[in-house]
């Protein structure tokens, strides 16, 4: 099925109208037409070829919204005019421990991405968002609750809410928890609003002071700016969890201090260089955690989304046009965006 898209062809060129093949919709499938893909950091960096392992032509996008056209015979969970959703997987093997266990994201023989074919760059090409429709196994369709007029603010839920929505989830978060989260970006906002929701006492990290006024309204109980030497040693050995959004190398010891007793320092932002090697010492003295966390399965995705549905949670967006999407990119690598950018995907009829 000819489909509308936007594709880079190579590291090098701009992304640009591109057509390409759909499957027809098979007995399990569920054929979306799609409203709103949000702008991931990740689509710039696999647009880009800068993770090494980008499959060519390749149409980003997993944080899709859209509308329900067409279901297979067996599909009985989705019918026609339903409003649904695609984050960042659109099949696993189904059969390993982490599928079993719900835990897709960690499938041991490699999820397949919305984009960019199989989790570890192998395998058959898949084409992501940045597109008019798509056609997905029922078992990854996710259902959105919210209303209409929140549609376009809730696509980045599917990427930058669950991966800051699972941490939070599986260490913890909520009342009676000391919670920190380190920047404020595209993650890092939806983090702080998230932590807040579930009850968590809720701190946003930022190295810059203009940001404290934007943390507090998203829902942040302190601000605590990194770089300010006394503001990080007054808050040395009393959080529970800290979550780090940020994509950039650093230096982790700080964050590391700031932990309690047996807290844990989740790394989410997956960063162009590697971060400098923590101190042994600063984890020892206290059995501090130093983890990583990846997106969320199918079930806790749809937790998510249900939750932030109940709760009135989305994020915070520009809406673009997909004619736009290389300005967006460079915007977003300069940090001009409140906080998200989201594709309204009607605009790619306009060529």
């Amino acid at each position: 099925m000819a489909t509308k898209a936007y594709a880079a062809q190579s590291a090098e060129t701009p992304l640009a109208p591109f057509e390409i093949d759909r499957r027809a919709v098979g007995a399990h499938d569920v054929q979306i037409d799609i409203l709103y893909c949000g702008v991931c950091h990740s689509d710039l960096h696999q647009a880009r070829g800068e993770w090494g392992n980008t499959v060519w032509p390749c149409v980003p996008g997993h944080e899709i919204v859209g509308r329900v056209t067409a279901v297979g015979d067996h599909v009985g969970r989705f019918k026609v005019g339903d409003v649904a959703a695609v984050g960042c997987m659109v099949d696993s093997c189904q059969h390993c421990p982490s599928c079993d266990e719900g835990l897709e994201q960690y499938c041991q023989n490699g999820f397949t991405g919305t984009y960019n074919g199989h989790a570890f760059g192998q395998g058959e090409n898949t084409f992501g968002g940045y597109s008019d429709r798509i056609v997905v196994k029922d078992d990854f369709v996710l259902k959105v609750s919210h209303s209409e007029e929140q549609l376009a603010a809730v696509a980045p839920l599917l990427c930058a809410g669950i991966t800051t929505w699972s941490p939070l989830r599986h260490w913890g978060a909520g009342p009676g928890k000391k919670v920190g989260i380190v920047g404020i970006g595209g993650l890092g906002h939806m983090g702080i609003k998230l932590a807040h929701a579930l009850g968590a006492h809720t701190v946003a990290f930022t190295t810059s002071e203009s940001k404290k006024a934007d943390a507090l309204k998203l829902g942040a109980d302190e601000v605590i700016v990194s770089k300010n030497e006394a503001e990080m040693q007054a808050a040395a050995g009393s959080f529970d969890l800290i979550v780090n959004t940020v994509a950039a190398s650093h230096n982790l010891d700080p964050f590391i201090g700031c932990l309690k007793r047996d807290g844990t320092l989740v790394l989410v932002g997956a960063p162009e260089h590697a971060h400098p090697s923590p101190s042994v010492f600063n984890m020892i003295f206290g059995r501090k955690s130093l983890a990583g966390s990846l997106i969320g399965g199918i079930a806790e995705t749809q937790e998510m989304l249900d939750f932030c549905a109940e709760k009135g949670v989305v994020s915070e967006i520009e809406t673009i046009a997909i004619q736009d999407i290389e300005k967006a990119y460079e915007r977003m690598l300069k940090g001009d965006v409140k906080y998200r950018f989201v594709i309204d995907n009607k605009t790619l009829a306009n060529g």
